[in-house]
């Protein structure tokens, strides 16, 4: 059975030109949206984090929900030794906000990778 009606998700033609009615789009790709889970907010940081240090993080070693997003302790490779385990890494603090933009980050500690933190 036919519906009367004509379909919305149908786009115009370009002789249809501007004046005919479209349907609006499910999103705008400029629009901001919150991130889903600490997984999403994660991905979103280590990847903004990676675009101002020029360093790819190694891991993500804490992550927690925040008033108005996530914060996170990140782990990246600054100085590369041999053998690997005297090679340098920094703990960075890492704000997000609930969009998955980055707020803040600040570098907590630097350490070699074969240290063990020990108990106080």
């Amino acid at each position: 059975m036919a519906s009367a009606e004509p379909r919305r998700s149908r786009r115009p033609s370009p002789e249809e030109g501007e004046g005919t009615a479209r349907a609006k789009p499910a999103r705008k790709t400029s629009a901001r949206r919150r991130v889903s889970g600490a997984a999403a907010a994660m991905r979103s940081a280590v990847e903004q984090v990676s675009e101002l240090l020029g360093r790819v993080p190694e891991s993500v070693s804490s992550v927690r929900p925040i008033e108005d997003g996530w914060e996170a302790q990140v782990e990246v490779l600054e100085l590369e030794r041999i053998p690997d385990t005297t090679s340098i890494l920094a703990s960075y603090k890492v704000t997000v906000d609930a969009e998955g933009e980055l707020i803040s980050y600040e570098r907590t500690r630097r350490y070699s990778r074969g240290m063990i933190d020990r108990p106080t």
